[in-house]
């Protein structure tokens, strides 16, 4: 009896998750760490609000949850690189990577702006701890590739700080894009011109050259 139990929770939480993740996602993004309840978004997953707290946990938890999944997306690309590695092949894919992101889930793009804009209060850890290790292993990498000759002598935090907001611009502000381009939405031709035009300006000011 408890094996069948147990099976039939993880089969329960694998499908309804994920379902959960998203709802929250945009119920945050929409209306803020403060203005949400658990009840709305169990709503939005179509779950009663019991099932949401025994399968994520506390709203505190699932939003510190959805920032930190937010960033590990962003940063994937990053994640194994090394001092053997093309910079431009890196930072080409970096930006690719960022900007597709920016595309395919711009509310959790929008919820990160938000806890940083209200000073990042439930990320204070996380960013004075895993992700300021993770930057400066990073920037590490980068140093060496200068040191080497294989780009120019910029600032490697300020590089990954440009690529992050550059690339996330496009979600974070996208009414002011959309408004000034006089625009309903970006379309695949919109995306991919911007891409291209971050690539080569970045890399040019990397001093770096695509290989394609």
């Amino acid at each position: 009896m408890t094996t069948t139990t147990t099976a039939e929770f993880t089969r329960a939480r694998l499908r309804n998750q994920p379902r959960i993740l998203e709802a929250a996602e945009q119920v945050f993004a929409r209306h803020g760490y403060r203005g949400t309840s658990i009840q709305a978004i169990a709503e939005a997953a179509g779950l009663p609000k019991s099932n949401v707290l025994y399968y994520v946990g506390s709203k505190r938890q699932l939003y510190v949850a959805l920032l930190e999944r937010m960033m590990s997306r962003w940063n994937a690309m990053l994640d194994d690189i090394s001092v053997d590695d093309d910079p431009a092949e890196v930072i080409e894919a970096f930006i690719r990577s960022k900007m597709a992101l920016t595309r395919s889930h711009p509310q959790g793009s929008r919820l990160f702006a938000a806890e940083i804009l209200q000073g990042a209060p439930f990320l204070q850890e996380y960013l004075r701890g895993e992700l300021r290790d993770w930057v400066e292993s990073r920037a590490r990498v980068f140093e060496q590739w200068t040191a080497r000759g294989l780009m120019d002598a910029v600032d490697p935090v300020w590089l990954i700080f440009l690529i992050w907001s550059a690339t996330q611009h496009y979600a974070d502000f996208e009414a002011q894009v959309l408004g000034i381009t006089d625009r309903m939405a970006l379309n695949d031709g919109d995306y991919q011109a911007i891409t291209d035009f971050l690539c080569r300006v970045i890399l040019k000011g990397c001093g770096v050259v695509a290989r394609r």
